[in-house]
């Protein structure tokens, strides 16, 4: 029985490669929760804890605008976009709120208007 795999694939092989993939995620997952109790009270990761988010968030703002000079909408779609983002931030305080009503705005933006 092949199970619906390609031909010259055996169930075996394919167990072969899928679980030690699978053992390998879940324990790269689960360790930095291992961690917890050890890193509580240090004050580098404390530090990290409150720069990373700041620090991800330029880093994929400047990516994502440099990126767009070549893309539908160019660069204008990105930074009306980004405005609107920031504007609604500053407004609701949501940060979800904010990335989903950015997103739709530049959507909107590159599909209908540029």
């Amino acid at each position: 029985m092949n199970y619906g795999l390609p031909e010259g694939v055996t169930l075996t092989g394919a167990l072969a490669v899928l679980l030690p993939i699978a053992l390998v995620t879940l324990a790269l997952r689960w360790l930095p929760f291992a961690f917890v109790n050890v890193l509580k009270g240090n004050e580098f990761f404390a530090l990290l804890g409150r720069m990373m988010p700041v620090g991800v968030m330029v880093v994929l703002v400047v990516y994502t605008l440099f990126g767009q000079a070549k893309a539908p909408g160019g660069v204008w779609a990105a930074l009306i976009a980004l405005a609107f983002t920031l504007g609604l931030h500053a407004w609701r305080r949501d940060s979800g709120l904010s990335i989903l009503g950015g997103t739709a705005v530049y959507m909107l933006l590159v599909n209908l208007v540029f």
